[in-house]
This record gives C-alpha cells, structure tokens and sequence, in this order.
C-alpha cells in the first residue's frame, strides 16, 4: 500500500477523533482526494445540525462538489475513518467516486453504538417485507418525466 494512502487514512481517523472532540458530531471523519491533492473533507454532523444525513462521507462529498463545482467525481477517491453505511455508499456510487478506502469496518462501528446492519438486512428484502412501509402508487403519467423528450438532462 502506497505511503500516501497511509496519510490521508491517517488524516481521516484524526478528523474523526478531532469531531468527537468537539461535540459536534460522531467519531467518522472522510476527505476526498483527487491527483494526490485534498478537494473535500467531511466530518459527521448528524446530532448537532439535525440532519440524519451528514455523515462524514456525505459531508466530503458535498465539499468536493462545491469545490469542484461539479456533482461528478470521477478521477477521486474517498478515504474514510468507517466503513461506509448504505447511504454513504450510494452517495459514493452516485458521485462517481473511483475507490473507496477505509479504516475500521462497520461491524467495529456497532460494537460502539453505531449499527447499521439493520439496513443492510433490510435492502435484499421486498417491498412489502420491509420494516419501513414503501408501496408504488400508480398513475397513468408515472413514467413520463423518464421519456425521450423531457425537458431535464445530466451532463
């Protein structure tokens, strides 16, 4: 493993032991990389903005979206304290990150509180199945805003 891997992980961990320090938020710090050079950091902010969805992973991404002003990231790399839960692994997977490396595993994280394997269990599952309702209401105009035409495009 690369020298420089070794320090941006290590920059990673620091971050996260830094975030507990301050109260802000839990132990996960993420930084993106891109030629070598930091575009984004994140740390989680969950309990202190009020928001489920500021893991340190979704944090960097947003600062490497700002910073790049792009929402695509191809070319980097996320280098996290955790294991990615689901959300932050599609956040990666959507953002187009190129790898993804990681200090403690998710099963490191439940020991200490933070379990997500729930989430895990829960996406294999079918719909109906699932502790979360989620049922599919049909309309006759579902599927329109997907068609050649509509008026949105990606990049």
């Amino acid at each position: 493993m690369c020298k420089k891997h070794h320090e941006f992980i290590r920059q990673a961990v620091d971050m996260a032991a830094e975030n507990v320090g301050t109260g802000l938020g839990g132990p996960f710090g993420a930084l993106i990389v891109k030629d070598g050079k930091i575009i984004g950091r994140g740390v989680n902010r969950v309990t202190s903005i009020k928001d489920p969805t500021a893991h340190a992973e979704v944090m960097a991404i947003r600062d490497a979206c700002r910073q790049t002003d792009d929402y695509r990231l191809e070319g980097a790399v996320i280098y996290t304290s955790c294991e990615p839960c689901p959300m932050c692994l599609s956040a990666i997977y959507w953002a187009r990150l190129d790898k993804i490396y990681f200090a403690a595993y998710h099963s490191d994280a439940a020991k200490a509180g933070f379990d997500d394997s729930f989430i895990y269990k829960e996406i294999p599952l079918p719909l109906e199945k699932r502790a979360i309702p989620i049922r599919q209401i049909s309309t006759r105009t579902r599927s329109n805003l997907f068609l050649p035409g509509s008026t949105w495009k990606t990049k």
